[in-house]
Formats: structure tokens, sequence, C-alpha cells
């Protein structure tokens, strides 16, 4: 954007301005002289002898008593006239800016103001009082212009100067220092140094989060900086460096190495002549907005989907370290403890990794900064996240379904798979099943008594504890529920509700299924009843749409609701793919209201909605609830409908949330920009649970990936194993590295983690990249490098006395050649198979053996998430079933039915979602002509179809085929009544 070339002021004065100058200050005599002195001589003095007389209050009051009351006023006026000049005059004297403002004077000040500054053109150009057209505020300076005000410009001299040059923005920055023996600079100190308070280091956290660094790195937590960042800081820091705001970090770096120096505790200025910036900077007269301009656009870009997250990654099958380009990520340049690498050399810390910039960090503490990754949002919505994991592996089942030998399923990509890594990193199951189970228990136990339930208006749901905030208080809680605060909270344990039996209230209908995550206070999720509110709930703020479409995900994916119905007016129509039996959408109110309205009249309402909820059944449950969200504002007609249809104030089985001002709402839900979530009725401000724009096409794309169900060409076959490992790690099963000698039992974890990527990606990991795989929340550097010098020392040497862990000529981690998995070993046995048919049944037997139980089973909650976005998973899942399929068809082929049952159950201990395994062992099983051993298949086979945990059933194809082979199948799994 070009710059705005300030004007000169020109020193002469014309003879309008001298006309001016003579009447304004005429004006002035008058009224300063010429007014006291007709008061006293008409009027007399201000408190004349009648408002004197204490008989006043209580006397009748006459003429003369109500004249000297407005003379009193005539006094007062001239008095506030008097004050408003005098400060008008001293403002343009002393040069002071924006004069100070006279309380209730603003139509006074403002002809005070022009009075005084067209006398004092009498007497100089320059002396001019700022003129006051509003008295709240500064008009806004122009983008690109440093304002220096007026009186800046002024005096004799001004005719003589050149013309101004164009000017840029400036802005603050300030250059961590490297170490001083074991002191590091924090961002308590930096804001200590050069804002007067340590306690001010949020407002720096805020201006650089997620911004890269010279290193390639960003700032993603308040305590880890490191030396050599440029930080921006405030207007109004000291002792920094002043810099162009265009300038790049890594130019600042190379100019500003130093620390800056204390000029006498004022801000430290720049080189004159630099950057095309003035010599020296003057005092600054402008929106304070303008310097962190920059700023608020990136952080608008990252509310809008911008991705800034900070995971460094890898693609599957490349070759390393990424490469990139101008203007992509910057490497990381991390300072490394001196330590031996296996390449019997230094690491050298000028080797450096590309960063992805398509990363993940961990969400702010308290859940309000502004510019947000994919793992702050889909990870911070925690009971979210455990419900779309759910409808996911659903999904996921069903494209199993359709499985085709030789091919796996579609695995999502880019910012579907880092959706995905987001959500199996944040997904508080143990939190949704206690959410789920102990409300079900409520239910359950108060129906036994007979009780009508209470109004949950909204729950708190953290690591120690389930609060549900009821109305009316109820000191009489049903075990294992507690009462607290006079009977206005009951609350669960979370170590009562871990031992809660889930298979025994299997049958227990959802009680509340309209509570719903409102976002977070520091301490866990914070839910409302949206059927609690007895009408209509509007919602406004920047991120409306934002805070509705995480509204829907979570309704649509709980596990703590039966069956309902979630409408979506006017967005989220791509929402309909995650839960297309639970979603619809419609385009606008009109075409909703009149079925709301229509169900409205035969619905219970009251006690009624609770009481007939918790007696009656899941699979039919009595008043089965609506959700409108509405991302339109409703017209004035609409808003009334709207409001009738809440029945007076009384609970219904239905909640609307509307964006926008509506007539009659009961509760009003405001996002701000930096969004928080403010509930007035509840007095709730809490940070909120948002779904922007990229993490909601991220999500949609997740899913759409599961409906393309051609699925994807295995990869070809494998370099043949050649060495007898010296360490071997096993990843059929419980994630195991047999070999070196045991590791103490709190590093083991991370330690086996690290030897399984590792081993799995061959091509080589630099430890940079390494470091964001294993800790996508961020970790130090130091932390990081002391953990892969511990594996190394570990994993010991080969049978040559070669490092089984080192670091090649570029940097990367890889493994010797005496480490393989078995995996590797399984596909080199699989591959051989291919090749020699006589040998195939010996060959594949062995390789099934290896199979030991699921892939990494029994990993540990939060690790492993990097299986997300990476072939591993899938590619052993489909691999394994087709071994175990191929060895079946050839011990049938050979009658060989007792070996075709074994190869299949081998194949379901790692593939047990695969279905065409199933119908391999239904086939097998009959052909052994043991009519009970085929019943016990399908008897656990429909066991386990009822009681997955990602639901469905079975595939269509299986049921066909037990119908076939064991017709009698429906009879004895039909429900007893």
């Amino acid at each position: 954007m070009p710059t705005r070339q300030p004007a000169r002021i020109k020193a002469r004065r014309t003879p309008g301005d001298l006309l001016a100058g003579l009447g304004a200050l005429a004006v002035l005599v008058a009224l300063i002289a010429g007014v006291p002195y007709a008061l006293f001589r008409l009027a007399g003095p201000p408190l004349p002898p009648e408002l004197l007389n204490l008989d006043l209050l209580t006397s009748q009051v006459g003429t003369s008593t109500i004249v000297a009351i407005l003379v009193l006023l005539v006094w007062l006026a001239w008095l506030q006239l008097v004050i408003c000049v005098l400060v008008e005059i001293y403002a343009g004297l002393r040069r002071v800016g924006m004069p100070a403002r006279v309380p209730l004077s603003g139509g006074t000040q403002m002809f005070a103001n022009k009075l005084v500054s067209a006398a004092m053109l009498l007497f100089t150009v320059s002396a001019v009082a700022l003129p006051i057209a509003k008295l709240t505020s500064l008009p806004p300076a122009t983008p690109g212009v440093v304002s220096t005000g007026l009186s800046a410009m002024s005096g004799p001299a001004a005719d003589e100067r050149a013309e101004l040059e164009p000017v840029r923005k400036a802005k603050k920055v300030y250059v961590v220092q490297p170490p001083h023996g074991r002191h590091h600079e924090s961002l308590w100190e930096i804001a200590e140094k050069c804002l007067g308070d340590g306690r001010r280091y949020p407002e720096i956290y805020r201006l650089n989060q997620h911004k890269e660094q010279p290193d390639g790195s960003r700032l993603h937590m308040a305590d880890l900086i490191r030396p050599g960042w440029v930080l921006d800081m405030p207007d109004d820091a000291r002792n920094i460096h002043l810099v162009p705001a265009s300038q790049p970090r890594d130019d600042t770096l190379k100019e500003h190495r130093d620390k800056p120096v204390e000029l006498d505790g004022r801000t430290q200025t720049f080189t004159p002549g630099q950057a095309d910036l003035p010599a020296e900077p003057a005092p600054e007269v402008s929106d304070p907005r303008d310097g962190s301009r920059d700023d608020a656009r990136d952080r608008a870009a990252d509310r809008t989907g911008d991705r800034t997250a900070d995971r460094a990654g890898e693609k599957a099958g490349a070759d390393g370290a990424r490469e990139t380009g101008p203007g992509q990520a910057r490497p990381e340049v991390t300072e490394r403890p001196s330590h031996t690498v296996p390449d019997g050399g230094r690491q050298d810390p000028g080797q450096v990794e590309r960063r992805d910039p398509a990363a993940v960090t961990e969400p702010p503490r308290s859940g309000q900064e502004a510019g947000l990754g994919t793992l702050d949002y889909l990870a911070g919505a925690s009971l979210a996240a455990a419900g779309l994991l759910v409808a996911l592996g659903r999904r996921r089942r069903q494209q199993l379904w359709h499985r085709a030998f030789g091919h796996r399923i579609t695995r999502p990509r880019d910012d579907a798979a880092e959706a995905e890594l987001a959500l199996r990193l944040g997904a508080d199951a143990p939190g949704s099943r206690m959410l789920d189970v102990g409300l079900r228990l409520l239910g359950r136990s108060l129906a036994a008594q007979n009780r009508v339930p209470p109004t949950v208006y909204a729950a708190h749901l953290s690591p120690q504890t389930l609060d549900l905030w009821i109305h009316p208080p109820d000191p009489d809680a049903p075990e294992p529920w507690t009462a607290h605060d006079g009977g206005q909270v009951w609350r669960l344990p979370a170590h009562e509700g871990r031992m809660l039996d889930e298979r025994s209230l299997a049958d227990a209908p959802a009680p509340y299924p309209g509570l719903v995550s409102l976002g977070s206070n520091g301490e866990g999720r914070v839910l409302v009843d949206l059927e609690a509110a007895h009408g209509p709930i509007s919602i406004r703020g920047p991120q409306t749409t934002a805070a509705l479409a995480a509204l829907a995900v979570e309704l649509a994916t709980n596990r703590w609701s039966d069956r309902m119905r979630v409408t979506l007016v006017g967005f989220g129509e791509e929402l309909t793919v995650i839960a297309p039996d639970r979603i619809r959408y419609v385009g606008g109110l009109a075409e909703i209201l009149p079925e709301l309205e229509a169900a409205a009249e035969g619905r219970a309402h009251g006690g009624e909605v609770l009481t007939g909820r918790i007696h009656g059944r899941v699979a039919d449950p009595v008043c089965a609830p609506h959700y409108l969200l509405s991302a339109i504002a409703p017209t004035p007609e609409e808003g009334r409908r709207l409001a009738l249809l809440a029945r007076k104030g009384v609970r219904t089985a239905a909640g609307y949330v509307v964006a926008g001002d509506v007539p009659h709402a009961t509760w009003n839900w405001t996002i701000t920009e930096e969004g928080r979530a403010e509930v007035d009725a509840l007095g709730f401000d809490v940070a909120a649970q948002l779904l922007p724009r990229r993490q909601y096409r991220a999500l949609v794309d997740l899913f759409l990936a599961t409906e393309r169900l051609e699925g994807e060409a295995l990869p070809d076959e494998p370099e043949p194993v050649t060495h007898t490992p010296s360490v071997e790690v096993r990843v059929l099963g419980p994630a195991e590295v047999v070999g070196p000698p045991p590791m103490e039992e709190g590093r083991a974890v991370i330690a086996v983690e690290m030897a399984v990527y590792l081993a799995t990606h061959p091509g080589g990991v630099h430890p940079v990249v390494l470091g964001g795989i294993l800790w996508p929340r961020g970790v130090q550097p130091v932390v990081r490098d002391a953990t892969i010098a511990r594996v190394v020392a570990w994993l010991g040497t080969d049978s040559q006395g070669r490092p089984n862990l080192y670091a090649d000529e570029s940097g990367r981690l890889r493994f010797g050649p005496e480490v393989r998995t078995d995996w590797m070993l399984f596909r080199d046995l699989v591959r051989r198979s291919h090749a020699d048919p006589g040998a195939r049944p010996e060959l594949l037997d062995r390789a099934l053996g290896l199979v030991r139980g699921p892939l990494l089973n029994g990993r540990p909650r939060g690790r492993y998430a990097w299986l997300a976005a990476d072939d591993l998973e899938y590619n052993v899942t489909a691999s394994v079933a087709d071994a175990a399929h191929r060895l079946c068809e050839v011990r049938l082929a050979r009658g060989e039915t007792d070996q075709a049952v074994a190869a299949v159950r081998a194949g379901l201990l790692l593939a047990a979602d695969d279905e065409g395994l199933w119908r391999d062992l239904l086939r097998a099983t009959h052909l052994t002509a043991d009519p009970v051993r085929l019943r016990a298949v399908v008897d656990a086979l429909h066991r386990r179809a009822a009681s997955h945990p990602y639901g469905g059933g079975m595939a269509p194809e299986t049921e066909a085929l037990i119908d076939e082979l064991l017709p009698s199948w429906r009879m004895r799994s039909a429900p007893t009544a």
C-alpha cells in the first residue's frame, strides 16, 4: 500500500486567519469579562439572599426564588465555559496534544476549542489546540503513516523544510539473548525489563504466538523461548529495537544480535537512516491499533482457518527431511548437548531439518489466545473429539466391508490427517464415558425412587469430578452422587465414575441429551443444557458460526444421548456426512418452523419430559429431542414464532440456538473476538469451544475420505531381509524391543515409541522432525536430544561393533542393518510365498505366527498419535488380513479345514474388524461339519457386532452368509422382550 505524505503547514497567516482570530478574541473577551459584568449589573451575585435563607426548604417557592435559581444556573454555565477556555489555552500553549476532557462539557468544550484555536492564530501558527470532533477518542490514523501531531511541525522554520519523505510503519522488537551460564531468558524477565512488570508477559506471548522465528520454530508455550528469536513487543516497550514493520525476522536478527542499549530508561532508537525510517522517533499521536495491525491480521487469518501449527511431520515414503522453497518454513537450528552420536563424531548443530509448515502445537492453557491451529481447536474439544473418533471408527468399519483383496482402505491426507491426529491426541474417552454412564445411572436411580429429575442447567467435567448444577436445590442426591452447596450441586467423584458398570446400564435411557460443551474454564469442560433455557438462546459475536459448528458436531456425536435430531439452518450442510441419521440442513428458518410448531402441539413438557425419559427405553426413547442451530438471524415474525415454541418458559424436548438478536431470548451468549464465551443468565465466562472454517473443512474431509470405498493399492513388496538381527522391534501386537537390556519403566514408553517410529521409517528421520512427531505438543531441544542419546546407548552396537542407531551424513537418524521389525519379516515371508507356491503354506504360517495381537496393542493413551497420518496402520491391517485369507484358501483347497480355521483366527488377532476374515471363518468352520462349532462362531460374531464400541452391526454380506449356513441363527439371537 503506498504511504501518504503529510502536508507541510504554511507559516504565513492569511487575512481570513487574522479576521477569524480577532473575532474569536473579541468573543472570548465578551464571554469571559462581559458576561459576569452583565450578570452583576442585571441579576446580582451568584448566590442572592433568597437562596441563602434556610426557610427556603420548608416555605412555598415564589417567583423571586425561581429567578434566583435560574441566575445561579447561568453563573454555573459561565464558570464551565471559563474552565473549558483555560483548559484549551493550556493545551495550545504547552502543546500537549489532546486537551484534557472537562466532565459534562461536550458541546461547551468544543465551542471553546474553536474559539481558542482561532484566537491563538494571532500569536503563532502552530500553537493550535487539536480539534475535538469526538471527545471519546482520537480519529483513526491513516494506515502506514506515523502521525506526530501538528505541534511537531511548528515554528517559523516550517516553511523552509523540504517535503517530507514517505514514512513506513515501525514496530518494536526484542531479540532473545543466548544463555549466560545456566541462566536463560524468560518471557517474565523480558516483560520486567521492557514493560516494567513481569506479569505483563502474556502480552508478549499473544503478540508472538505461532509466528515463525528465524530458526523455523514457533512460540507455542509461554515458558519455552529460544536464543535468537525476534519477539514483537507492545507499543510502550522500552529497551528494544525499532525496525520496519515489514522487515523479516531473519534480517532483524542479522542486524540486531546484541542486547538493546538502554537510553536513560527510554526506548532504544534505531540506527539513523536505517530502512528509510525517520532518523529519530518523534512523539506519536496515532491509532495504537496501527502498531499491531500485522499481528491482528495474523490472528484473524488464523481464526479463519490458516494453519499456524508447529508440529514437525514427515510423510511416509519421503527420503528424510523436507525441503522448502522461498516463502516456506525455515529450518530450526537448535542447540544440542555435546553427546557422541553413533557415527563416531559429534552432532553438528548446523545440521538442521526443514520444519513442516503444517504443524500442530499445544493449545494455550487459558484457551483464549487467538491464532490457534488444528490441534488447538479439535484436540481442545475433548468430548467432541471422543465422539468424533467413535463416529469415524464406525465409518471405517463400513469401509472394511467393501475392501478388496490387495487393497487397503483409503486414508485421509493433509489437513484431514492432521485433524485425525488432533482428535486422537485430545479425545477424552474416559470423561465422555463417565458423563454418559453417570447420567444414565442418575436417571435410573431417580426412576426407581419415583422422583422427578431436577433441571440440570449446567455441568462441569474435570479429571476429579463431574458436577451438575441443578434447580431447584435438593440435598438428597442418589448414591454414588453427593450433594454440595446446599443441594445446588450434585457431584460424582471420578473414582466412583470409573467403577460404574457400563454393561449393567446399557438399557438405561439418557435423561439429559441436550448437555453440550460451552468451553473450558482451565480446570475442565463447562457444559450447558439447551433444554434448560426454556426458550430460544441468542448467540452473538464475530465467531458465532464457529461456535454453532462446534455445538453441532458434539451434539451429533455425543454418547450421552440415545436418539435426537439436529437441524442446521444456513450453515453446516457438509456436516451431514458425519452423522446423517442425526443432522439435517435447511436453508432458512421458514423451512423448519412449521414442522417445529406442529411437533410442539403434541410434545410433552415440563416435568413430563424428564420423567418420561427416565422411565423410557434406549431403543425407543420418550421425548426424543430436536435441537435447532441457526446461523441466520430471524425476522421479527420468525422470532415471535420461536418464542411461542417455548411453551411459556417451561421445559420441552427441544432447544433453539439462533444467531443475532432474538426477541424474548431467555439466554444470551456472546462469543468474543478473543474466543471467550459469555452467558449472561448463568454468569459464565469461559474459553469457547469453536470450530473455525479451516478446521471445519478438515473435519469434513476426514469423513468424506471414509466414503471412498474403492480403496488404495497396497505398496510394492519390500527388499529381502538378509541379516540376523541383534535388535528386533515388534509391532504386530504389543510394542516390544527385543535384544537390549530392560529400561526403567518411566523412560521405556518414549524410548520404545522412538524405536518403533525409526524402525518403520527406514529412510531416516532428522532429530528435529522426530521431536515434533513424538512430542506433538512441543518439547525442549535439550529433552529431545537427551532422550535420543539415551536410546542410542540403550540399543548398543551390532555384531560388528557398529551403533544400532546412528546419524547419517545428512543428520538423519537411522537403524543399522542388524535392526529389524517383525513387520519387515512378515512382509518378506509373504513376498517369498508369492515366489514359491510350493512353500506358500509354510511361509504364510510363519508370517501369521508373528502376529500376537492388534497393532501396537496396549499403547498408552496419547501416544502413537502419528499413526493417524501414517501408512503403517492401514498397510499392516490389510496385509495381515490378505495373508490370512490367502492361507485359508490354500488350506481349504487341500482339505485342511482345521488349519484353515487356525489361519483365519491368526489374522483376526490383528484385523478383527475385517468381516471378510469373519466370512472366511464361517465358511471354514462350516466345512468342518461341526454345527456346534459353527453356532459358537455365529454367536461370537453376533455378540461382537452388538457390543462393538463403534456399533454398526454386521455387513449385509455377512448376515446373508449366516442365513445360508445357519438359517436358525436369528431365532436364537433375537432379543427377549
